[in-house]
């Protein structure tokens, strides 16, 4: 393999988090004491839950759920109606990256089986904004609230408190743009509902990964020792299930590691701490988005998160920084991936399209954030 090829299997995401960890250790020399920076509590539960989410995925307990329900929709906006909130509703559960793995190539396959492609675009766009958009409410949405809510320590009912305004408003501008850019009076083809699902079905493993979902909960709403649950998972997948362990997103467990190092050894360094700290006071909220315009809003999140004073603003600009650019939430290059892959030439269009969205979105939420705390 020549070494164009092999850049092209590298994580970019990956490449900087290591980069930068391997430039702060010159300034501050390695020692011990760098397992101090690592969060093992949040790596742990977020391996347990990758586990258990890909073992569902494996028995094709999400596409039963959508054909369940897209055998009860009879009109274009409720079929539209029905991918979307699958997204915005499923990432709270299996977070955003896996609702859109998941949903979006059923949906490119559903749409084109019913002659719907003239809306392929938008609805794509709209599940990925649901997904980034729904995954905030929850600690387990996505990987910087898993970060964040341990972070901070706070309760459930607090963390959904702060992010639910920015998720009802986010309801109702995903309603108002399907009716706007999908409605259509036509009664739809039933019989996009006759698709097939793969055979590697199992009910008691269904049953046994349920229950570690569950454990999981109990885990992440502290009621149970993160390393309890870690043990559980490995023990249960690894015994019945064990080619599952190896569909983890250890990629970016590996790159959690490397910005951990990084901030941890910037935050040994009074000069850059005074720095961050200098431009992040007061302002949070917009760093958080800026920030994740560029570097998307997990690694946005593990950089900031050392240096911040107010967490909440920090916790909601990190997500509503997930809007915006296509790489602002690193899921929403699955959703470009996905289309390109049966549309080569759309790529451009797909972006344009995504763009505006997001920005509409974007902007929206900021204006939440103004009513709620005032300014920037």
């Amino acid at each position: 393999m020549n070494l164009k090829n092999r850049l092209k299997k590298i994580d970019i995401v990956l490449a900087v988090a290591w980069i930068l960890a391997v430039i702060s250790a010159f300034f501050v020399h390695p020692s011990v004491k760098y397992v101090d920076y690592i969060d093992f509590r949040s790596l742990g539960i977020l391996w347990g839950l990758m586990v258990i989410i890909q073992g569902l995925r494996y028995h094709n307990i999400f596409e039963k759920i959508a054909q369940y329900l897209l055998e009860k929709v009879s009109k274009q906006w409720q079929l539209v109606m029905v991918l979307v909130f699958m997204c915005f509703l499923g990432s709270m559960l299996i977070t955003n990256d896996v609702a859109l793995i998941t949903f979006v190539p059923f949906s490119i396959m559903i749409l084109k089986s019913c002659n719907k492609e003239k809306i392929m675009i938008p609805v794509i766009v709209l599940q990925t904004i649901a997904a980034n958009l729904g995954s905030m409410l929850t600690p387990i949405g996505n990987p910087q609230n898993l970060y964040m809510y341990g972070l901070t320590k706070m309760n459930f009912v607090s963390f959904v408190k702060i992010l639910l305004p920015y998720s009802v408003v986010s309801t109702v501008l995903i309603i108002i743009a399907i009716f706007v850019f999908t409605y259509d009076k036509e009664e739809l083809d039933t019989s996009i509902t006759d698709f097939e699902i793969g055979e590697n079905s199992s009910k008691y493993k269904i049953i046994m990964y349920s229950v570690l979902f569950l454990i999981a909960i109990s885990s992440v709403l502290r009621m149970i020792p993160w390393y309890v649950f870690v043990v559980v998972v490995l023990f249960c997948v690894g015994f019945f299930e064990r080619k599952i362990l190896f569909k983890a997103d250890y990629i970016l467990l590996l790159t959690f590691v490397g910005f951990f190092i990084f901030t941890g050894n910037m935050g040994k360094l009074e000069i850059v701490r005074s720095l961050l700290e200098s431009v992040l006071k007061s302002h949070e909220f917009a760093v958080g988005i800026v920030t994740s315009q560029f570097i998307s809003n997990v690694p946005a999140t593990l950089m900031l998160s050392g240096f911040a004073k107010n967490y909440r603003q920090l916790l909601i600009g990190v997500n509503v920084g997930g809007l915006g650019t296509l790489i602002a939430s690193m899921a929403s290059l699955i959703s470009y991936k996905a289309y390109v892959k049966e549309y080569r030439q759309g790529g451009g269009e797909f972006i344009k399209i995504f763009t505006l969205f997001n920005v509409v979105f974007l902007i929206a939420l900021v204006g939440v954030n103004a009513y709620f705390y005032g300014g920037l």
